[in-house]
């Protein structure tokens, strides 16, 4: 049988996906395999990819959720210490909100993306839009250097970490971009905070900050396509 195709827009829809989700958590708070338990509980629900994928990204164990949520700041709470940035973790979440795609307010704390766009990223026209909004929040919340990575091997990441660069010098931050072959290296003993919502960077450093999260929060305060799965 084929997976319905679910909206996530209407009520019975979304009563639909929390209650898979309620599912899903049941099994992860008493220790099932993550990978068994979404497929058992997609097929019980008959979820097409997109509703697996937000349950994936949004749907974790109490402990797990809580632990991480006890490292998440505010960008304000670390305000002039240094910021180490995940960026195309950021850029791609800023980007599918510019798009008005999908997005999972997660168990932990975090929003992310579900458009899995990370391996065919290109620069879009998007890009520059988000990387603006983005220095003009640095610019109103941080005072510290901010520091972005770049995944090196992720087309014309170089290009990407120059207008990065220059877009920050435009509006006075102190911000050094860089792409590097493995970010996570970087950011894994980074001196200061680091804005991700990647999870084994999460799960690994200890003061977080949900970057595009919190400006997606404060620039699309009733974006239409935040999808809650409590």
């Amino acid at each position: 049988m084929a997976a319905r195709k679910l909206s996530c827009t209407s009520t019975s829809d979304l009563d639909l996906l929390r209650e898979a989700a309620a599912d899903f958590r049941f099994l992860l708070n008493r220790g099932y395999p993550r990978a068994a338990a979404l497929t058992l509980v997609g097929n019980r629900y008959n979820l097409p990819r997109q509703e697996r994928q937000l349950l994936h990204r949004g749907v974790f164990a109490h402990h797990q959720a809580a632990d991480r949520r006890r490292k998440l700041h505010s960008l304000r709470e670390v305000c002039g210490e240094p910021l180490g940035v995940d960026g195309h973790n950021v850029l791609i979440t800023l980007e599918c909100a510019h798009r008005g795609f999908p997005l999972v307010a997660a168990d932990d704390g975090f929003i992310r993306d579900v458009a899995t766009l990370s391996r065919g990223y290109r620069r879009s026209a998007e890009t520059l839009e988000a990387l603006t909004l983005l220095a003009l929040y640095l610019r109103r919340h941080t005072s510290g250097p901010v520091t972005v990575f770049f995944d090196a091997p992720m087309s014309k990441s170089g290009e990407l970490a120059r207008q990065t660069q220059k877009i920050g010098a435009e509006h006075g931050l102190l911000l050094t971009a860089a792409a590097v072959p493995v970010p996570e290296r970087q950011l894994l003993t980074f001196a200061g905070a680091v804005a991700t919502s990647d999870t084994h960077l999460i799960d690994a450093c200890t003061v977080l900050v949900d970057l595009a999260g919190e400006l997606i929060r404060q620039h699309w305060p009733d974006y239409p396509r935040l999808i809650v799965l409590k």
